[in-house]
């Protein structure tokens, strides 16, 4: 019984505290990195959007770190029109050699069908960064 009384009394209590809702700040979703799609990749180039094309690995440690940067930089809301492709270096040769790719952990930036600048085998989060900052500037 006393325990029964217990709970009344926290409900009465609780009932009588305001309640206070605190929304969570918005926080951008970084654009999501997908398997390489020529038509999709097509249409974002004929329609001017920055696009970051990868070539990566997944026993890669350069392009583990490359994630990390990319998945950062393109939080932030001004990249929120970017493609981000993903061609897979061990199953993708043909793609990644037409892109003119020689390695894993290569970054292509383009705004539209105009490539911005390019990085391979870096880790170093400024340089990658600048590249991706390339296809918005």
């Amino acid at each position: 019984m006393r325990y029964v009384s217990s709970i009344a009394a926290l409900t009465v209590l609780a009932a009588s505290v305001p309640a206070v809702m605190v929304a969570a700040p918005a926080v951008a979703a970084a654009p999501a990195v997908r398997p390489f799609d020529q038509a999709a990749f097509d249409a974002a180039q004929k329609s001017g959007k920055p696009i970051i094309v990868w070539v990566h690995a997944p026993w890669c440690p350069v392009c583990r770190e490359q994630a990390k940067t990319i998945a950062r930089v393109t939080a932030d809301p001004a990249y929120r029109d970017m493609q981000v492709f993903r061609i897979d270096y061990d199953t993708q040769k043909p793609l990644w050699q037409k892109f003119g790719a020689t390695m894993q952990s290569t970054v292509i930036a383009f705004h539209g069908k105009r490539e911005t600048a390019r990085i391979a085998h870096e880790t170093d989060d400024g340089k990658v960064a600048a590249v991706i900052r390339s296809a918005i500037a």
